[in-house]
């Protein structure tokens, strides 16, 4: 979620990290974050000190922040590069919206980057058929509605677990419970929307959230016959909710009736992926399927069927501003339709 600007940005900041820390700092960051941020943004500015000769971060360019970039790989593995990166561009488009800065060098580094750091090309490969096969073991209703939305939606476990059922909008006709979906699906039936705002620690739809998702902007993403089968198979079995919020998935062991938590999702993940030998202890991200892997096989061969990198995207949450604005308005004639041509199936 976009942090909002305190006020009027002075007309010269003297140290824009500085500036940038403590506005965070006022806006409820934690010590361990904001020290994660300085870590990062402090190296980034010795970077361009010793290598460019740039005495200021104000004045780095698209070329220095691909450099700085660049320079960490060989030290750090992929998803860290990705991380240190995001921190840098959150600084740069903080300090643009708040007037500090004119423009932010790093929004076009995140979209060139944004499939080469978080698809790992190293990881198991995994085909359709074999993933159908292991969709196919899986008998609990939550926890096959848990894994096929990772793996039709390429959603974060952060954000399938902050879903609620308002976003949802399905037809349920044979089911004895009903809802009203938000405001941003009333013209997109059978779909799901993945918000931009929810964030640990805050209160959204009058809960607090203990995970937080991490998308650039709202996203609805179809929802088709067999992600809507698996959801309806839960949501017949799915005990009324400890929360007002509604949560869309809820624990049915020791925590009955409370919101999934990301442990949750990860102990679900685990237990089916060391059935089928894909998880092994001690073993790394080459070897063990995680949720994460589910986005990135959802990145993989989606973007193989419809080569259609901006749609990709746009369902993942990576999207600048302007890009998305224009698969938002094409939804129905042109994400939509290349969704459900594209889609892979996985539970026949």
């Amino acid at each position: 979620m976009a942090t909002e600007p305190t006020g009027d940005a002075p007309a010269d900041v003297a140290d824009p990290i500085t500036y940038f820390l403590d506005d965070q700092r006022y806006h409820g960051k934690s010590e361990r974050t904001l020290e994660a941020y300085e870590r990062v943004l402090r190296r980034f500015e010795t970077f361009l000190d010793t290598r460019f000769d740039v005495d200021a971060v104000g004045t780095a360019q698209r070329r220095e922040c691909m450099a700085w970039v660049h320079s960490l790989r060989g030290e750090f593995e992929d998803s860290t590069i990705a991380t240190y990166a995001s921190y840098l561009n959150r600084f740069y488009d903080y300090m643009t919206r708040v007037g500090v800065f004119d423009d932010n060098p790093m929004a076009l580094v995140m979209e060139e980057l944004s499939e080469s750091i978080e698809t790992n090309p190293t990881r198991r490969d995994i085909s359709v058929p074999e993933m159908q096969s292991f969709v196919g073991s899986i008998s609990h209703p939550l926890e096959r509605a848990v894994i096929v939305t990772l793996l039709k939606t390429g959603m974060r476990v952060g954000e399938l677990c902050n879903l609620d059922l308002r976003d949802l909008h399905l037809e349920t006709p044979a089911l004895d419970l009903e809802w009203t979906p938000r405001v941003g699906l009333e013209q997109r039936p059978e779909s799901v929307f993945i918000s931009a705002e929810p964030a640990r620690g805050e209160t959204v739809n009058g809960e607090e959230r203990t995970a937080s998702n991490k998308r650039k902007r709202d996203t609805v993403v179809p929802v088709d016959d067999e992600l809507r089968g698996v959801i309806c198979e839960w949501l017949a079995i799915r005990p009324d909710a400890v929360s007002s919020a509604r949560p869309l998935f809820l624990d049915t062991r020791d925590s009955w009736g409370e919101r999934l938590t990301p442990s949750d999702v990860r102990y679900i993940v685990e237990k089916h992926a060391r059935d089928h030998g894909w998880y092994r202890t001690g073993g790394g991200t080459q070897e063990n399927v995680t949720p994460h892997y589910f986005r990135h096989f959802f990145t993989t061969h989606l973007r193989d069927r419809t080569g259609d990198r901006g749609i990709v995207q746009y369902l993942r949450g990576d999207v600048a501003g302007d890009v998305i604005d224009t698969y938002t308005h094409n939804w129905g004639d042109r994400v939509r339709e290349t969704y459900l041509e594209s889609i892979y199936a996985i539970t026949r």
